[in-house]
């Protein structure tokens, strides 16, 4: 493997561009161990909308690139995961059509390793271990149940649907300890539709545990709002990221020969499958034969069917790339009202932003993003009727992506609850 430093006079600037050419290279687009050595993450500047559309050409033509992070904001940087075999090609892509680019990592399965063997075992200090540990899903449920057996007056704990694999769906309702039976508007927030997204059941679960264990510090958003939360709608693609194959995204059904599980947010019967997935099975972003043709999807749809009316805000949580994303994801046309969403979510980026620094875009998810249909917002916004749908793409690892290690959950989680809290407030407000 030879590594060069390439300069680039013609991009305006000198700019220092590391182009890792491996010659060699074979194998499919994960090790059979799902160890993913050699795997290279990159990171490509989109200067120019030239740049942003031949990225995505590349995302839409090639399975074997994963892209982690990708909008359509001219100036932000894309993250790309590339397997061993296509690192040259990838690379002699780049430069040719002169975009600018980095190695981010060098051998993702390193860095892999690493932080799933001490993320998801080893304790980092004696604080609460849904702040130093990745818990699996089945110490969510068995979390969830404790609740509920100490809290009886206040918290419920329901099974809303089983996985492919026979996994209880597990939502935990949590109301008002003080404020009797009054109907309240109900948010739904639901983690997890993506396996390897595991920051977003981890901040799943801190928001429960914010809202059961320190109830009278949240008065405001218990006397208002019954909250119902499902922190991890995939558990069986959530069990093997764990287990076998870290950055699998999908559900575990087989699909057809060699092939598993769908892209859950890419299965609801909204404009299902006109755009922004695949019709392969073996693709990440599969959208199923049919709509809601998965038992994890059904489970979602279902929930919100039977909060027709009463749920009014529904808040799905993935990662990363620190988006707030609204209805519409199949059309770049803004649906009717669509102000107040964009209200409520800006007032969640605007308090993370005063707490931490850190600014989310805001916006519909095909214009900041790319036009996706089939998803869950969508769904929940057009025919459950919930007046406020977003998507809330949290904070990632750093370089490292979907991998966070164990030390960031902190900072990630409660940095997120600020922002869901504001977002609740302001919905609080508008449908009391």
């Amino acid at each position: 493997m030879a590594i060069r430093t390439i300069r680039l006079a013609q991009l305006g600037a000198l700019v220092t561009v590391i182009a890792v050419l491996a010659g060699g290279c074979n194998g499919a687009s994960v090790d059979h161990d799902g160890s993913y050595r050699g795997f290279k993450l990159f990171s490509v500047r989109q200067k120019d909308e030239t740049t942003v559309k031949h990225l995505r050409e590349l995302q839409l033509s090639n399975d074997e690139l994963d892209f982690w992070k990708l909008d359509r904001i001219a100036g932000s940087e894309a993250h790309v995961l590339v397997p061993p075999s296509q690192v040259k090609s990838f690379v002699a892509d780049l430069l040719k059509n002169r975009i600018q680019f980095r190695e981010l990592i060098s051998d993702y399965g390193r860095i892999k390793d690493e932080n799933t063997r001490f993320g998801s075992s080893r304790r980092l200090s004696n604080k609460n271990p849904i702040l130093t540990k990745y818990l699996r899903h089945q110490e969510i449920n068995d979390l969830l149940e404790s609740y509920a057996r100490r809290h009886p007056s206040f918290v419920s704990v329901n099974e809303i649907g089983k996985s492919y694999e026979g996994r209880s769906i597990k939502s935990i309702t949590i109301r008002s300890p003080v404020a009797g039976n009054a109907s309240r508007p109900i948010v739904l927030i639901d983690a997890g539709i993506h396996a390897r997204e595991w920051a977003a059941p981890a901040t799943a679960v801190y928001v429960i545990s914010e809202l059961v264990e320190n109830a009278a510090k949240h008065r405001d958003l218990l006397d208002g709002l019954t909250w119902i939360v499902v922190p991890l709608v995939n558990p069986d693609g959530y069990e093997y990221s764990h287990e076998s194959v870290r950055l699998w995204r999908k559900t575990r059904r087989p699909t057809g020969q060699h092939c598993f599980g769908i892209d859950g947010n890419r299965n609801f019967d909204f404009h299902w499958s006109e755009v922004g997935s695949s019709d392969s099975p073996c693709s990440d972003t599969f959208h199923g034969e049919h709509s809601f043709s998965e038992p994890e999807t059904q489970a979602i749809r279902n929930e919100l069917l039977r909060l027709k009316g009463s749920c009014k805000f529904y808040l799905t949580l993935h990662s990363y790339g620190e988006y707030l994303l609204y209805p519409w994801g199949w059309t770049s046309n803004l649906p009717q009202e669509w102000e107040i969403i964009d209200e409520v979510a800006r007032a969640g980026a605007d308090a993370i932003h005063d707490a931490t620094g850190t600014s989310y875009r805001v916006g519909s998810s095909t214009n900041v993003l790319y036009a996706a249909a089939g998803g869950s917002d969508d769904y929940a916004f057009a025919v459950a009727d919930v007046p406020i749908a977003i998507t809330m793409e949290l904070p990632g690892g750093g370089n490292s992506g979907f991998n966070p290690p164990a030390s960031q959950i902190e900072e990630i989680v409660k940095e997120s609850f600020v922002g869901i809290r504001a977002m609740a407030i302001d919905v609080a407000r508008k449908y009391a």
